[in-house]
């Protein structure tokens, strides 16, 4: 008898050791998420989640306005509200390329504010916006003094602290969320575990540990989540060493259409359950992506004291998971914008010339500058939102006024875009034009008896129909507008554009052909 209690003594210590390094199974119900849960050009994301209302913001770049605000109350539908930079005294980007402008910014929450902070690439660094609605009005910049890109706040005991990564170490200070006076030196916490590129830092607090989760390896095939831990903020951080905690870089998802996974942000949900939004691209037509870096969603349970993305299983565009509660089932895109009012899933490449735009009774009115897409400090006419998915089909009927040239484009960067469009010089004619790089192609002319045509575009994931009153003329392999092929950092997007002349469009029309 005495051996049995003394053997029950002894083992009662390792079950309550269990029973706390291993989080119970999310309540919930069971449901299949579909991915990505913000499709198209949406990189870099970051959440807060506010009582049972959720929000992300994306980087975009070279893009006017700049940083979509999306909320969501069931975790799988995601509608944009706003903007967080829609006046231009936010958001310099003279001479910004695809390769410049807002990289990752980070949302947070705390005493009633909203916070975003990110980095202008080329045009100041990093700074600081506040808004009590994340629809906005947004604050003008708070200009900050620790650089490194992909900044991110932590505030605890009426701190606010600021992490970044500058000289590829994550570096840690405390600032005035007022004024972004530094009020400590920085000091660096973590180079991570050798990857190149650690950035995406965020901390987080849990159970008397502080958690530095970051990406390495590059947004690319070898995107990867790292992280570390420590009792104090300042560390010394401890790496898992069951890092790296998730990437798609693996003999297990070698496979999957999935890549590039990385650039995470956790949250707690309203009923306690964790979860990670980070980003991911999905390939087409070989090792080729176009439709840019976009947003996910995966659970998270903590094991051992550390964090476990998806079981630390790959991710999938369908998978069965535990959710708050029955999400709604996603639709597929479909709508006619008829101009009466620019919605904010609307953009610019760099800053509008207001003149050259107008709407009235649903009719967009474009005036060119001569500006096209290839790169010259450009302003270009054009009104372009993201393409979202891979299927999918869009257009609109173009009345050019005069000479000139206007039509539909397709843009991943100024080394690769399309344009399919109505020009008229001695006689009217349709035309499907090819850049990539320094090869300028003409796909298709079709002569016109007027310069009036109805242009429209459909796309099937490994190339695009061009079709002329709903006749095809040419097809456009997607790979051309690939991220491999074309550069920069964005994805597809898609509009009405004038490059000379004036022209008319008579709305716009979008939809998915699958879901």
């Amino acid at each position: 008898m005495k051996n049995h209690i003394l053997a029950a003594l002894l083992i009662l210590p390792v079950l309550v050791a269990a029973c706390t390094n291993t989080e119970k199974a999310p309540a919930g119900v069971e449901v299949q998420l579909q991915n990505p849960i913000i499709p198209g050009f949406h990189p870099d994301p970051s959440v807060v989640a506010v009582g049972e209302d959720y929000y992300i913001v994306n980087s975009t770049f070279h893009y006017f306005p700049g940083v979509p605000v999306y909320h969501s109350r069931d975790l799988q539908n995601w509608e944009q509200i706003g903007n967080v930079l829609d006046r231009p005294s936010q958001l310099p980007l003279e001479q910004s390329s695809v390769w410049l402008g807002i990289y990752a910014p980070t949302i947070r929450y705390h005493d009633g504010t909203f916070y975003m902070i990110t980095t202008n690439v080329g045009n100041g660094g990093n700074f600081m916006v506040t808004a009590t609605n994340p629809a906005g009005p947004w604050s003008e910049p708070v200009w900050l003094e620790q650089q490194g890109i992909d900044p991110s706040l932590y505030f605890e005991d009426g701190k606010c602290y600021m992490v970044s990564n500058p000289n590829s170490v994550i570096t840690l200070c405390e600032i005035n969320p007022a004024t972004g006076a530094t009020l400590s030196p920085g000091k660096a916490l973590w180079r991570g575990t050798g990857g190149r590129f650690p950035e995406g830092p965020h901390i987080y607090k849990r159970d008397g540990w502080y958690y530095l989760l970051i990406s390495e390896g590059g947004t690319e095939l070898a995107h990867k989540l790292t992280v570390a831990r420590s009792r104090n903020i300042y560390g010394p951080y401890e790496a898992n060493p069951a890092n790296p905690i998730f990437t798609h870089c693996s003999l297990a998802a070698q496979d999957s259409n999935i890549q590039g996974t990385g650039h995470a942000d956790f949250f707690q949900a309203s009923d306690g359950s964790w979860w990670t939004v980070f980003l991911a691209y999905r390939r087409y037509g070989g090792d080729y992506h176009h439709l840019g870096r976009e947003t996910f969603l995966a659970p998270v349970s903590w094991e051992k004291g550390w964090p476990v993305v998806n079981g630390g299983k790959p991710v999938a565009e369908r998978m069965k998971v535990r959710m708050p509660a029955q999400p709604k089932a996603p639709q597929p895109a479909r709508f006619h914008e008829d101009f009466s009012a620019i919605g904010p899933q609307w953009m610019h490449i760099q800053h509008p010339i207001a003149d050259n735009y107008s709407a009235h009774a649903g009719v967009l009115t474009l005036k060119g500058n001569g500006d096209g897409f290839d790169w010259g400090g450009w302003h270009p006419t054009a009104l372009l939102m993201r393409q979202q998915d891979a299927d999918c089909q869009f257009g609109s009927t173009v009345r050019l006024i005069g000479e000139g040239e206007a039509g539909i484009a397709l843009y991943q960067s100024d080394a690769g875009h399309v344009e399919f469009f109505v020009r008229r010089g001695r006689t009217p004619e349709a035309v499907v034009r090819v850049r990539l790089h320094s090869l300028l192609h003409e796909e298709a002319v079709v002569p016109l008896k007027a310069g009036e045509a109805r242009l429209d575009v459909r796309a099937w994931g490994d190339h695009y129909e061009f079709l002329l009153g709903g006749r095809e003329i040419a097809r456009v392999d997607s790979k051309l507008l690939s991220t491999e092929m074309a550069g920069g950092f964005t994805g597809i997007t898609i509009g009405p554009y004038c490059r000379s002349g004036r022209a008319e469009f008579d709305g716009f029309d979008y939809s998915a052909l699958s879901n």
